[in-house]
């Protein structure tokens, strides 16, 4: 039986890997849970689990690695959105615990430094993201020198057919529409302007170390192909199944074995795929991410940052949603060729790009 780590037991991910280990209790168990503030939730799940091993936010980062010490577990799971998870990934690979990572903000902000840890520690970062989820598992099984170009698939979010005049009267309440996926307010704003699609861009050009030229973006509504790659002979091969973020969790957490899950099998009939080219000029987040993973350095970091800030005024309603791209191109015209050589740097840049876009409102 495997004993996981939730960080961020409360949120979408959290979510999905408790209702995973209800579903198979023989496979699983819970030793330890965080949440960011909800400690009733928390306080509830403890019970249920019977796990008494668990923090809030207001415990501090570093009680994080003495719950890990006092925990043991086999894996933790990162669940923690935004630059927060960015420390307690951190702090699992220099506990030397295997890492099943969802944050993205991990490898966005601090990629070469956290890969440089985990190769030190000898610790695995499986990917949570149902795209990279995806491209981790197809690299396994056709190899990486065979890879020619990742193919990375977007539902499009809600305004995929909106004109560009559409688009500028966008409210809040039409945003937080999502036609496919139930996610958190930030998130799914990012999924509605493809910045989010951008920082799987990103993700993929750290993870797997492909050039921004050998990643592409397909938009695919149905969301039931995440990932393609394209082998040397010009084959494409696909992870298909329902969009249900409970199965790329349960491959991390089960990773390397291939066991039988608890859910349902895809059904191929009576199914549509459509795939339609992504609007970059009408959805300008998606090229800017392509820019600042081909410049690297901290251009990332400024982009993560700086959409953050944006998106934050939209949902408080101080901005329009196609401000949103406009002001990130203002924080990204700046200079950010710094490559930053220690994890204080990488949140002095952060800090500075929040500053420099908080500005532009």
């Amino acid at each position: 039986m495997k004993k996981i780590l939730v960080l961020g037991c409360t949120g979408s991910i959290g979510t999905s890997t408790l209702n995973i280990v209800r579903s198979m209790p023989e496979d699983f168990s819970i030793c330890g849970l965080t949440a960011h503030n909800n400690e009733k939730s928390l306080n509830f799940l403890s019970n249920e689990f019977s796990c008494d091993s668990v923090l809030t936010s207001k415990d501090g980062i570093e009680a994080i690695e003495a719950l890990i010490q006092k925990t043991n577990p086999d894996i933790v799971v990162n669940g923690i959105a935004g630059a927060a998870g960015l420390l307690p990934s951190k702090i699992t690979i220099e506990c030397g615990k295997k890492l099943a990572l969802a944050n993205k903000e991990t490898v966005v902000m601090a990629w070469p430094l956290i890969k440089e840890l985990a190769f030190n520690k000898d610790v695995e970062i499986i990917p949570v993201d149902s795209e990279h989820s995806a491209i981790f598992s197809l690299i396994n099984q056709v190899g990486r020198k065979n890879i020619k170009n990742v193919i990375i698939t977007a539902s499009g979010g809600p305004f995929r057919t909106f004109s560009r005049d559409e688009l500028e009267k966008v409210t809040v309440e039409q945003a937080l529409q999502h036609p496919t996926w139930n996610m958190k307010k930030k998130i799914t704003i990012d999924s509605a302007s493809l910045a989010n699609k951008g920082l799987e861009v990103i993700e993929a050009n750290r993870l797997f170390d492909f050039e921004a030229k050998d990643i592409q973006v397909v938009v695919h509504p149905q969301s039931l192909i995440h990932s393609m790659v394209r082998t040397n002979d010009g084959m494409l091969y696909a992870q298909i199944s329902d969009p249900d973020m409970k199965h790329p969790i349960f491959n991390a957490l089960t990773w390397p074995e291939n066991k039988q899950s608890c859910m349902n099998e895809f059904d191929l009939f009576d199914q549509t795929m459509t795939f339609y080219r992504p609007r970059m000029n009408d959805f300008p987040m998606l090229s800017y991410a392509f820019e600042v993973a081909q410049r690297g350095k901290a251009y990332t970091i400024a982009y993560n940052a700086a959409n953050e800030v944006a998106v934050s005024a939209f949902l408080e309603k101080k901005i329009s949603f196609m401000a949103i791209p406009r002001i990130v191109r203002s924080t990204l015209d700046k200079d950010w060729n710094h490559m930053p050589s220690s994890f204080e740097d990488v949140f002095e840049i952060d800090k500075q790009a929040r500053k420099y876009t908080e500005e532009l409102i």
